[in-house]
């Protein structure tokens, strides 16, 4: 395993940990705020109020970790057996706040049902599902929890009294500041989940147990390192870099955003140097000073800092303080690296740091967007490369199943070049099968290293998404300017009326697989539902749908112009039973990498059969009023009536 694939590996980790906590921070909060407020050295002490402080911490936070972890793994019967077995390590070891074991049982847990739920899947009597399927979690959830009562329980106790002495080593030998040689690289790596959520946030929670407050907290979340580089490009930066870092810094502090100050550290490395004694600065004033929180600070701005400080002592001001003199530290030397810098700066420069930092976080960022308008257009150019073709007679969008996107993709492109008077091919198709004719060949900006090492001789083009990219107009002007003879027919669209005829008169999409005014808390919510309703219809077997979550992995279904059109991966070919189509309107939006989804296409496609009327669905959705109408519509007949009339 390589270097790349280890590094995304613990992106992927650190990920699944944090959508463990991150969905209940609320919570977290709201023990916080009860502890400061009612325990004997609270604002307000009151005896009877702070009792709910120890259940809390044993209890609920616990057991909200262990059912979020198996929720995530399988669903709600996954969340419900994941509980279950989270209460057997929470008996197991009363004497510590066992999140560490709910992040381990939780998910645990949901992995063994979801086994248990494919082994007996088809082979359950009618009538009787609801039996199986409550006696299953039943049993199964206990035999677990008394596994994790007797074994995992007591062995999180001793791993988590091995770590924390490990902890007060540190403190007692004053080597904790050196923790920040890593915390802060890995913070613009993407492992921040990892390290905060695995490690620092369990552990500072049974520090809390100990001392009513953990240094720990402020380890990852202390936003001093990066508002310390922030202010100094905003006065000693050239360019958008320098008129970008006062929004920067807003979001930042106050939003509690980290990631944003990323790209301005991409783009000197030198100023990973700033951050990491910023950060070594902030510890040491917080370890000097007797500082820290009651509870993570999530996100790690001021506002949530100061909510979770401690009120006794002088706890306000030695975070404070450590705060104030990372930022000094920080922009001390981040204004020397700026001042001694002999390049200039340019949007290109903060567009392609942006660029590096989504790749690294392996989606968009959802702030990348307040970096300036300048960089952002740069941003998200399309990219090409290889040697453009003198006579272009055939290009082909790739996508990773050859179903989906590229389809959409070819369709736009099929329609520009028409309207160009251009006899050029237009094709889809799987990067495992592209064409070793193809000269030109365009693929999403993550697949792009795939298809370039299939075809290396072909000329390449990146795009964001496959809706709405300006470089296709550039490629039409481009052949335009090159076009010296006539070439074939357009091709794709006899082919996809040839293989729509193959299916007869089946309908692809009717009302009953339309659904209206939806909400989802996740994409891989929404992608379920849809795949499951193309399950119910008889379009595919329930496989289908866990390769359109694995697909959509590979890189984001996401099209632009509020659509996204997930599918499953090649492999999932297999488990298609026949073309079809579900079509969910969400109108508050789901976020797809830091994209809103308003209407999702679920599509299943067999010997090609979808095309045409994917092909009809790329032309209406690439007029944003279209999409507007559509996401509108009051109902499922309504809805199908604008796509039919468009």
């Amino acid at each position: 395993m390589n270097g790349s694939n280890i590094k995304m590996n613990v992106q992927k980790f650190g990920n699944f940990l944090s959508s463990m906590v991150m969905p209940n921070i609320g919570a977290f909060i709201a023990w916080g705020l009860i502890t400061a407020l009612f325990i004997p050295t609270g604002f307000f002490p009151n005896e009877d109020f702070a009792s709910l402080v120890g259940p809390m911490i044993t209890y609920l936070l616990p057991l909200l970790i262990g059912y979020t972890g198996g929720r995530l793994v399988h669903d709600q019967r996954g969340g419900v057996i994941g509980a279950i077995a989270t209460m057997g390590v929470i008996v197991g070891a009363p004497d510590t706040p066992m999140f560490l074991g709910a992040m381990i049982m939780g998910p645990l847990a949901a992995w063994v049902i979801k086994q248990f739920d494919r082994l007996l899947e088809g082979k359950i009597r009618s009538g009787f599902e609801m039996l199986v399927n409550n006696f299953s979690a039943g049993i199964l959830g206990g035999a677990l929890a008394i596994l994790a009562f007797l074994s995992i329980g007591p062995a999180v106790s001793a791993l988590t009294r091995v770590l924390v002495s490990g902890v007060d080593w540190l403190l007692e030998t004053g080597l904790l500041p050196l923790t920040s040689i890593l915390i802060e690289p890995g913070k613009i790596l993407f492992l921040n989940n990892a390290i905060n959520h695995g490690i620092l946030t369990p552990l500072g929670l049974e520090q809390v147990q100990q001392a009513g407050r953990s240094v720990l907290f402020l380890l990852e979340a202390n936003p001093g390192p990066g508002l310390g580089v922030l202010l100094a490009f905003m006065f000693f930066g050239k360019g958008i870099a320098k008129q970008s870092a006062p929004g920067a810094i807003i979001i930042q502090f106050f939003g509690g955003i980290h990631e944003i100050y990323f790209p301005y550290v991409l783009m000197k490395p030198m100023l990973l140097l700033a951050v990491i004694f910023g950060g070594m600065s902030g510890v040491f004033t917080l370890v000097l000073m007797g500082g820290g929180l009651m509870a993570p600070a999530s996100p790690g701005s001021i506002f949530a800092i100061t909510a979770v400080t401690p009120p006794e002592g002088m706890a306000y001001v030695a975070n404070f303080t450590a705060i104030l003199v990372a930022a000094l530290v920080s922009f001390a030397i981040s204004a020397i690296v700026l001042k001694r810098s002999k390049d200039t700066e340019t949007d290109e420069d903060v567009a392609e740091a942006t660029k590096r930092m989504e790749e690294m976080k392996g989606k968009k960022s959802s702030v990348s967007g307040a970096l300036g308008a300048s960089a952002g257009a740069v941003g998200a150019a399309s990219t090409a490369s290889g040697k453009f073709p003198d006579d272009v007679q055939k290009i082909v969008f790739a996508c990773d199943a050859g179903m989906g996107s590229s389809a959409m993709g070819a369709s736009l492109l099929s329609k520009k070049v028409k309207e160009a008077g251009m006899h050029i091919k237009v094709t889809n198709s799987a990067i495992s099968s592209i064409p070793a004719d193809s000269q030109i060949i365009i693929t999403q900006d993550k697949l792009t290293p795939r298809a370039r090492d299939k075809r290396p001789d072909a000329y390449h083009i990146s795009v964001d998404n496959f809706l709405s990219s300006p470089e296709y107009d550039r490629l039409i002007e481009r052949m335009k300017h090159n076009e010296t003879k006539e070439q074939s027919a357009l091709v794709d669209d006899s082919e996809a009326h040839a293989a729509t005829g193959d299916a007869g008169d089946a309908p692809l999409l009717t009302e009953d697989n339309i659904f209206i005014n939806k909400r989802f808390r996740n994409k891989e919510e929404a992608i379920r539902f849809a795949g499951d309703a193309l399950v119910k219809a008889g379009y595919v077997e329930p496989s289908y749908v866990d390769e359109m979550l694995k697909r959509e992995e590979i890189t984001t279904t996401y099209m632009g112009n509020d659509v996204a059109i997930p599918h499953g991966t090649e492999e999932a070919k297999k488990a298609v039973i026949k073309s079809g189509f579900t079509v969910v309107q969400v109108p508050d939006g789901v976020d797809f990498d830091g994209e809103k989804a308003k209407l999702i296409f679920a599509i299943a496609g067999k010997d090609g059969t979808h095309l045409e009327i994917l092909s009809g669905i790329a032309v209406i959705c690439a007029e944003q009023s279209n999409v507007d109408e559509l996401v509108a519509a009051k109902s499922p007949k309504e809805l199908l009536d604008i796509l039919n009339s468009k």
